[in-house]
């Protein structure tokens, strides 16, 4: 007899999920995992439950459907609260399930937390699984999760709930999946307590002020500029994006989860904005300001200054404290760019000066060092792995040059996490990538004080067999916060790693190790990781003296 466990996984691929990940206890997830084997749902060992969160993150941005993680009660859903608040601030939907102790176990204290007072304050929706609605809860957590914006939804499974029986249930088709919602969150149609007509009604309303609102803001000027966030990430968005540009001869910065949208060698595209200050000289040029699915989650916390008015446009609203939006339409990218064609007057932007500003970005960045810098291991790295690999990016100070020089060409290309900025991200999300297409190559890039956070989860990536290529910028510090400590003239106290071998650690592992320390070692480097199939990782030993200026250029 079918399971509340068979039913969950049944509404789980009905949503597109293709793999779970996690750190499985002796409770109700071990019936999650036999059912999930006998669905042929994947499920993938983690060696932590916050790797988890970050790989199914990585997973559900890669796959476009909600990524899905499970742990232990008490100690493991403790553990997998970072991952989980990293699918909050980067807008991934994600489903995390969670032992609990049955009913009949109420007055046992061991390993007991409160579930709910733990996750509330980081997901979407927080709620105690039951048998009686089981499949009313899976489906509204699905639609609550991937309802922009998107985040995540956490379900408190008691053990002995999975394993009850279940009986028939009736198909549900794609009522909730990814591939059936519109770009203004059509999943609000199922949620259970609005009825989808009414829901419709108010939408449609909303837009028609959002689109008037935006028409009487956007006429008469003649450098618009576009900055296109996180919430126009789908491939339909980069094509509405990148022919609106061609059409309007309107420039597009992208922020760092956007990265790809417009790709890097597309001539209207004019860098990346983090209301940083490399930026500011066509942020001052402009004279209306378009965010595309921007966020103000993505940006860094420093006060507006650009003068220009700007509005927005996206799957969602968005708060206007921090970024004083005029007007707001909350539409599809694709309609938001339908209702701009006829509203903007003619661009007097040039192809020419878009160049021109960008290579004063890139010149401001560039290393004249003759060692090797963070710079020069991306440049030499990009040439040859870019054009067919996937990245991720760690947080640190090699995440300013890799963002502004790794060239990128279309969306999720680039995965980082941007809203949280969590270290230790690299990796695990390298292993969700990779598991959605294992023909594509990943390159994580991460410093030596990332890694160290997550390094177990080599052993993740040799067991699946994953063609993944760690790059290690190994300068034994953690050298953004010492660079902080030195603008501030303090000391340099607790930044210090030491030394470790990263090579000799990967092989440990299974993985395949190599060194670098010049530009013809870490030449040699990539032509072995290259020839390797499965997970590698090379230590590049760098210079780290250019990370203050380039801080300093791209942030001011």
């Amino acid at each position: 007899m079918s399971t509340v466990a068979d039913l969950l996984v049944q509404r789980l691929l009905e949503a597109g999920v293709r793999a779970m990940f996690g750190v499985p206890g002796g409770g109700s997830n071990l019936d999650l995992i036999d059912a999930a084997a006998r669905a042929q749902l994947p499920f993938v060992l983690t060696s932590t439950e916050t790797a988890a969160a970050i790989a199914a993150i990585a997973h559900a941005d890669v796959s476009g459907a909600p990524g899905v993680c499970l742990t232990t009660l008490g100690p493991g859903a403790a553990s997998a609260v970072n991952g989980v608040a990293c699918a909050l601030l980067d807008r991934a939907p994600l489903l995390v399930f969670t032992d609990s102790h049955p009913a009949a176990a109420d007055g046992c204290l061991h390993q007991r937390l409160d579930h709910h007072a733990i996750f509330s304050p980081v997901t979407k929706w927080s709620v105690r699984l039951t048998a009686e609605h089981a499949d009313e809860t899976i489906c509204e957590a699905l639609a609550r999760a991937t309802t922009p914006p998107c985040g995540p939804v956490h379900l408190d499974c008691p053990g002995d709930v999975l394993s009850m029986a279940s009986g028939q249930w009736p198909a549900v088709g794609g009522r909730w999946s990814v591939a059936s919602q519109s770009a203004a969150g059509s999943a609000k149609a199922f949620a259970l307590h609005e009825p989808a007509d009414a829901v419709a009604l108010h939408d449609s309303r909303r837009r028609v002020r959002g689109a008037k609102a935006l028409a009487e803001r956007v006429r008469g000027f003649h450098h618009p500029l576009l900055l296109v966030g996180a919430g126009a990430r789908r491939q339909a968005d980069a094509d509405a994006i990148r022919t609106f540009c061609d059409t309007h001869h309107v420039p597009a910065m992208v922020t760092y989860k956007a990265k790809g949208v417009v790709p890097d060698d597309h001539p209207w595209f004019a860098g990346i904005f983090t209301n940083g200050t490399i930026e500011r000289p066509l942020i001052d040029e402009a004279d209306l300001l378009i965010g595309v699915g921007l966020d103000p989650v993505e940006l860094i916390p420093r006060r507006w200054t650009a003068s220009a008015p700007i509005v927005y446009g996206g799957p969602s609203d968005v708060p206007a404290d921090h970024v004083p939006f005029a007007a707001q339409l909350v539409a599809g990218i694709p309609t938001l760019m339908r209702e701009l064609d006829d509203r903007l007057s003619p661009s007097e932007w040039t192809p020419d000066r878009i160049r021109e500003a960008l290579d004063e970005q890139r010149a401001r960045i560039a290393s004249p060092s003759t060692t090797l810098t963070a710079q020069r291991v991306i440049e030499l790295a990009s040439v040859r792995l870019a054009a067919a690999a996937r990245v991720t990016v760690d947080a640190g100070a090699h995440m300013f040059p890799a963002t502004m020089l790794w060239p990128v060409r279309e969306p999720n290309a680039l995965l980082i996490s941007n809203g949280l900025s969590t270290m230790g991200f690299a990796l695990p999300a390298a292993i969700g990538a990779a598991l959605v297409d294992r023909a594509r190559r990943v390159v994580a890039l991460t410093g030596d004080g990332g890694l160290l956070m997550c390094v177990a989860e080599l052993a993740t990536a040799v067991r699946e067999r994953l063609d993944i290529i760690v790059i290690v910028f190994a300068d034994e510090a953690l050298s953004l916060i010492q660079i902080k400590q030195e603008a501030r003239a303090l000391a340099p106290v607790g930044v210090a790693l030491g030394g470790v071998s990263w090579t000799r650690l990967a092989e440990s592992f299974g993985a395949a190790g190599f060194t670098a320390s010049d530009d013809a070692e870490l030449n040699r480097a990539l032509d072995r990781a290259l020839a390797v199939r499965g997970p590698s990782l090379i230590e590049a030993r760098i210079d780290p003296s250019q990370y203050g200026p380039t801080l300093r250029a791209v942030r001011g």
